[in-house]
């Protein structure tokens, strides 16, 4: 069967703006934010050569402004350029795609779209393909959950992770507890919430000598914005540990260059990329890595041959021996159309544009004080852009230094069409860590629930205390004025 080119050049179908060539960004246009604009590029001026950007907005996002719409919550998912669908559909249209699990030629379409699908995921992150292998999964904790349940943990053997990380990363502990092996977590210093290297190398000196020892830690907090060390890789392997790098709020700002660095096991979901598709992420392993985990089951896909009278199975090679049942063959495709996509923009251009805007937006928040001097707003994580992505975590404060609940602050923010996230994140270390709960008052709090506990039990069981904050973060098609919106909402709340 003809292979359709994957990014054809085809019309806009769908809702388009009645005049988009009139549309400019709001920072040229609007008198109110000019002056502010002015200030802002004198602070940070590497912010003009990302002008590549407005353009985007205008051609590619255009639903935000037409829609009237400031998505600060790019931590949570990206949003997606128009020709991305466009280019999809009309794949999808002009191809007919079998099931990959025969030679068929539908079927073989299918598994060759597929193939450079993965060939396009090694090539974007640098990863050569002697070394790595690509696992398609349903996102970023699909893989994460690969990694776990496979993983060959046995009694003494040690799980260690930081106290920043995704609950799908802590989840593994219940995969190493039932082996009898041990958790430990690395403790993290509030305020900037990073991690202490001398304290580091000293869980990491831990290792078990000839045992399965594995690290897990992300690459940037999905609460705070941090951006562990890569350098930590090499470190804890050379210690004896593998090592397994949540990359899922990185890589859709930053580089990662798996050619230089070379985690055991990456797990990312492509829509935190680049928005569409959905319901798509991978497992970037190293073969020798993937050689070590044992599967506690089999499934369609994941086996070269399986009997029922013999009681006896053989998994497949590589990475099919992961991907159980049938992959997304139709969807997969618009992973290869995302990736050259982004790296048209390029991850450098959109990596400077989200430092200038997170540094301003940190300067402003910053200098915000009542009329009596209080602080407006207490800020979880770094200062300064050094080390630190996208990601902004912070409570609002009265006059009198009372927290105002991060509830009622979302629902001012959605009827000002304003998208950002409220509550813990998923990420209860660096919750815990940064908003002062004690060990003692969360085992209270388990034990006093009884069975089960729903947030806001928990959010009524620590009194006086917030239990979650409010989180806006910033990526590619994010300009000037969705911050200076922002910024003049928060602003409403000052006393």
């Amino acid at each position: 069967m003809p292979m359709p080119d994957a990014h054809p050049e085809v019309p806009s179908t769908g809702p388009v703006p009645a005049h988009p060539e009139t549309v400019m960004p709001a920072t040229v246009e609007d008198p109110s934010v000019r002056d502010a604009y002015a200030a802002f590029l004198r602070a940070y001026p590497s912010y003009a050569g990302t002008a590549k950007l407005d353009a985007l907005r205008t051609s590619e996002y255009w639903r935000l402004d037409e829609y009237g719409h400031v998505y600060l919550d790019y931590t949570g998912g990206s949003v997606h350029a128009d020709s991305q669908v466009r280019h999809h559909m009309e794949l999808v249209r002009a191809g007919v795609f079998g099931n990959p699990h025969s030679s068929n030629p539908t079927s073989s379409f299918s598994t060759e779209l597929i193939a450079r699908a993965r060939a396009c995921v090694l090539r974007f992150f640098g990863a050569p393909p002697e070394e790595y292998g690509v696992i398609f999964t349903a996102n970023a904790t699909h893989a994460l959950k690969l990694v776990g349940e496979s993983y060959p943990f046995e009694a003494g053997d040690q799980f260690l992770l930081t106290f920043d990380n995704h609950n799908s990363v802590n989840g593994i502990r219940e995969f190493d507890r039932v082996h009898g092996a041990r958790t430990s977590y690395v403790p993290m210093l509030p305020p900037s919430l990073r991690v202490d290297e001398a304290t580091l190398d000293v869980f990491l000196g831990t290792a078990r000598p000839d045992g399965h020892n594995l690290f897990a830690y992300p690459a940037q907090s999905n609460f705070s914005g941090v951006q562990h060390p890569f350098e930590w890789i090499e470190r804890a392997q050379r210690r004896g540990w593998d090592v397994l790098l949540d990359a899922a709020a990185f890589v859709p700002t930053n580089p990662l260059d798996l050619g230089r660095w070379h985690p055991d096991f990456v797990a990312l979901s492509f829509y935190k990329m680049f928005g569409y598709p959905t319901g798509i992420g991978a497992l970037i392993a190293r073969w020798s890595a993937l050689a070590k985990l044992r599967r506690p089951w089999f499934a369609g896909g994941t086996i070269s041959v399986a009997s029922v009278q013999a009681d006896r199975y053989h998994l497949a090679h590589g990475a099919a021996a992961f991907e159980d049942g049938t992959v997304n063959y139709t969807n997969i495709p618009a992973v290869e159309i995302g990736l050259d996509y982004l790296e048209s923009v390029g991850v450098d251009v959109v990596h400077e544009r989200v430092r200038c805007l997170t540094g301003w937006m940190l300067d402003r928040l910053l200098a915000m004080r009542h009329a009596n001097g209080r602080p407006l707003i207490r800020l979880y994580g770094p200062r300064s852009t050094r080390m630190r992505g996208g990601t902004v975590t912070i409570n609002f404060y009265d006059p009198e230094g009372h927290v105002i609940d991060h509830a009622l602050v979302e629902e001012r923010a959605t009827a000002h069409k304003i998208s950002l996230r409220t509550g813990c994140f998923c990420n209860p270390g660096a919750g815990e860590l940064a908003l002062g709960l004690s060990r003692d008052e969360i085992v209270g709090c388990f034990r006093s629930a009884g069975d089960h506990m729903e947030y806001e039990d928990f959010r009524r069981c620590i009194d006086g205390k917030s239990t979650g904050a409010v989180r806006v973060s910033v990526g590619i098609a994010t300009n000037f004025a969705d911050v200076h919106t922002f910024l003049s909402f928060v602003r409403g709340f000052l006393g």
